[in-house]
């Protein structure tokens, strides 16, 4: 890969990473327990797709 490559890819992470705390913040300030367990699994898929990405490299 080359470096610009490289860069792209850590900058999905990073964005992955984002997206995984800020459906973990918003899942515990969810009240109602089916959309609270919604939002949970879709954190657990940003880690499912950050491990996907980081296997890339």
């Amino acid at each position: 890969m080359t470096t610009k490559e490289l860069l792209y890819v850590d900058d999905a992470l990073a964005h992955i990473q984002l997206l995984k705390t800020q459906f973990q913040n918003a899942a515990g300030e969810i009240k109602d327990p089916a959309l609270r367990v919604t939002v949970q699994q879709l954190a657990e898929r940003q880690s499912q797709i950050y491990q996907q990405f980081y296997e890339l490299v």
